[in-house]
């Protein structure tokens, strides 16, 4: 056997260690989730759509102003209910980038 290696409890010191700062992040990822499931950001196209979306990015509303129905046409609502929900995804990538990305940091490998 090559000298160095299975040294015994030593090794397995570093790794329990390591499996504990692990655990510890795994945990702290579950609460950010949890939480950007609960955090809502919106984003308004043309100023008359306006959609929300939660952190983790399900989209909770879609609300158009009925004053812009009345002289809207299909295309136009369509580009802008898109421009909406874009922009609202943005929104929550960023948000999630705030909130998860510290964690991602921290890996030890």
């Amino acid at each position: 056997m090559a000298k160095g290696f299975n040294k015994g409890p030593a090794m397995g010191g570093g790794q329990g260690g390591m499996m504990q700062q692990i655990q510890r992040m795994q945990k702290q990822m579950e609460e950010a989730q949890a939480k950007l499931a609960d955090e809502v950001v919106s984003a308004t196209a043309g100023g008359a759509i306006k959609v929300t979306m939660t952190g983790d990015q399900k989209c909770k509303s879609v609300e158009i102003s009925p004053d812009f129905i009345k002289d809207a046409d299909a295309e136009m609502l369509q580009d802008l209910i898109l421009s909406a929900v874009n922009m609202a995804l943005d929104e929550s990538r960023a948000l999630q980038e705030k909130l998860m990305g510290p964690l991602a940091g921290g890996l030890p490998f």
